[in-house]
């Protein structure tokens, strides 16, 4: 080599991607990293006869899982959100994909204005909803007497039962979010190329086919994608419950929720005070089942589609 050719300059740091990330990643780790470590801590520690707290170590979650007076509450809870979970899965997520299908095609007229319906309930106040729902259903003054009796249905307290509490709130929360899964569907079934489905209507392919055997695998990410949020939505559910029910999810702990059963063991209920320590537990496994479904998603899920992509 040459000692007398001119080097050529090396690529520069890039000083301006750290200056537009810096604030973003600053705020999130200030709000999000630094609590998520810090309540992992708290988890790990149990406090002591003089105010303070000592490291206890995983005591705390082998508490949770066998002591007879924290265990029935946690598995009750789980179980609640599996299957706040599963109504969701099998009925938001389908009635959003049909949603989607119909108001996608080009054949339905104002289909602007019934996307906007559709997504309404999405961005109301969930106070406001959960307010609203227990009026509708109470038996003394609500509507629902007459719409149920007009199906033959007997009309009873639906939120104050515990066989049909749960199921109830979960239809509430599906009615008032299945406009989001509608509207991830509905870009994605907008973004396929119409020669695809002119192809295959060309050669023969009905209305039916095309959608099963054309659009569902092309949207087959979205999918994937629609399916890990509602799971990390549904197991960090609060708010409608706490809306409807009270922190105590009546009637007898039926909607009860980890999130809700995370609520009053850590700031406490009635004459019950607070334990921070065990509250940092709960969410703590709460952060383990979250994690687990995405990592699930991450390497089941969307390593097979890449693998069928390849």
């Amino acid at each position: 080599m040459n000692p007398f050719t001119p080097k050529k300059p090396g690529k520069s740091f890039p000083v301006h991607i750290v200056v537009f990330l810096a604030p973003a990643v600053l705020i999130y780790t200030l709000f999000m990293i630094y609590p998520l470590v810090d309540t992992m801590r708290l988890s790990l520690y149990a406090p002591t006869d003089t105010n303070s707290v000592a490291f206890v170590g995983i005591q705390n979650y082998q508490m949770l899982l066998n002591d007879p007076l924290w265990s029935p509450r946690l598995w009750g809870a789980l179980k609640n959100n599996l299957v706040f979970f599963t109504i969701h899965m099998l009925v938001q997520n389908p009635v959003g994909l049909l949603l989607a299908a119909l108001l996608g095609s080009r054949f339905v007229r104002g289909r602007a204005i019934y996307r906007t319906l559709m997504f309404t309930p999405t961005v109301l106040s969930v106070v406001l909803v959960g307010f609203i729902w227990r009026l509708i259903l109470s038996p003394l003054w609500g509507i629902s007497d007459g719409f149920f009796n007009f199906f033959g249905v007997d009309n009873q307290p639906w939120l104050g039962l515990s066989e049909t509490a749960l199921p109830t709130l979960s239809l509430i929360s599906v009615w008032q979010y299945v406009g989001i899964p509608m509207m991830l569907f509905l870009a994605a079934l907008i973004g396929i190329p119409d020669e695809l489905i002119e192809a295959a209507r060309v050669d023969g392919a009905t209305g039916w086919d095309v959608f099963w055997r054309i659009k569902f695998p092309l949207i087959l990410p979205t999918v994937g994608i629609v399916g890990v949020l509602t799971f990390v939505g549904n197991f960090n559910a609060f708010d409608l419950v706490y809306a409807a029910q009270g922190a105590l999810a009546g009637p007898n702990f039926s909607t009860d929720l980890l999130a809700t059963f995370f609520y009053r063991t850590f700031f406490g209920y009635q004459l019950q005070l607070g334990n921070p320590t065990m509250g940092a537990t709960i969410a703590g496994v709460m952060f383990i089942i979250v994690l687990a479904g995405v990592l699930i998603y991450l390497f089941g899920w969307q390593r097979r589609l890449l693998d069928l992509q390849l």
